[in-house]
């Protein structure tokens, strides 16, 4: 067996190399804390926003987790979480969360475009959050985001998303909202990420569409899923609303088990543009409830599901990717 020599430069390397993996900083969690500057809170660092802590906050280091514990009040920033920032997770520590607000009142004018309107905007993986609120308080003012989510492995729990045109971009990566509350009026949940949503209300404030689903070939994973959600309507126009229309050919949306209301279209589905039939959707119901679920009037090109194909669109499978993330026990493991 030949002995390989190692000379004096490549000796330096890995000395160098050893020394810079010898400093690096161990896995390690960090929580702090964010609240009005004459609000006190329990322990550990303190900062008056949350970009303020996003931006300051130790780093955890490789596989830790940033904790940032938000104190009930409502907070005037943007807020970016930053793709130097994974694994980041917002704790509202408030009794719901009503009483932790991040809000902005940005649209897509006044900003330069609709992906510039929003108030929070996660660019980093595995981002949680727990009881806390995102607003964009621009009302009917055309496009205006609350929040725009470029992440995979991001986990929303017991929030509420508000807003009115584009509330919820959510974009890219796989991302699971449980136990939330998103109201809008107009193609108010909207990208083409790989989103599951399971026990949530679903509120339309004025006649329009709930999602504006963007796959754009047939292949994609993409799509949005509603399992066990409650559509629920504040508006007293008397004109209808629709599940959703397609921002792009391929749109992919389905609800499972979910309470309809009398509000809905009969039709259920619409085309993007008057008199368009689209062709390449994937628009389905199974086991629609309440008195909008109406099968028998929905159009051609939505269908409905059957057990077995509805199978294929529950959390664990739509959601595992080659990773396999079980995203409900991650959920399951906030507070």
């Amino acid at each position: 067996m030949k002995t390989r020599f190692i000379g004096y430069p490549a000796l330096f390397l890995l000395a160098l190399s050893g020394l810079a993996l010898a400093t690096r900083s161990p896995a390690q969690d960090v929580h702090v804390s964010v609240a009005p500057s004459n609000q006190a809170t329990p322990g550990g660092v303190k900062y008056p926003t949350i970009q303020m802590a996003l931006d300051h906050a130790p780093d955890p280091g490789p596989g830790g987790r940033l904790y940032i514990h938000i104190a009930p009040a409502t907070y005037h920033e943007r807020v970016i979480v930053t793709p130097n920032r994974p694994r980041t997770t917002f704790l509202g520590t408030g009794a719901d969360p009503s009483q932790v607000v991040i809000v902005a009142s940005q649209n897509a004018k006044s900003a330069g475009g609709t992906f510039f309107s929003e108030t929070v905007e996660i660019n980093a993986p595995d981002f949680q959050a727990d009881n806390v609120t995102f607003e964009n308080a621009a009302g009917r003012t055309g496009q205006a985001v609350a929040i725009s989510v470029n992440a995979d492995r991001a986990v929303f729990k017991h929030c509420r998303f508000l807003g009115d045109q584009d509330t919820l971009f959510a974009n890219f990566g796989r991302q699971y909202y449980v136990d939330s509350y998103i109201g809008g009026g107009v193609d108010f949940i909207f990208g083409n990420a790989t989103a599951f949503f399971e026990h949530d209300e679903i509120h339309i404030i004025r006649p329009g569409y709930l999602t504006a689903q963007s796959r754009t070939t047939a292949n994609q994973t993409t799509g949005f899923v509603f399992d066990h959600a409650k559509i629920t309507s504040s508006d007293t126009s008397g004109k209808p609303f629709y599940l959703g229309r397609p921002w792009r050919a391929f749109s992919r949306v389905v609800f499972l088990n979910t309470e309809m209301p009398q509000t809905l279209s009969p039709q259920g589905w619409s085309p993007w543009y008057k008199n368009q039939t689209p062709s390449d959707v994937f628009y389905a119901e199974w086991r629609s409830t309440g008195p909008g679920a109406r099968p028998e009037s929905r159009p051609w090109w939505s269908r409905q599901l059957t057990a077995k194909e509805a199978a294929q669109f529950r959390a664990k499978t739509f959601l595992a990717g080659a990773d396999h993330w079980h995203a409900a026990a991650e959920a399951a493991s906030l507070p």
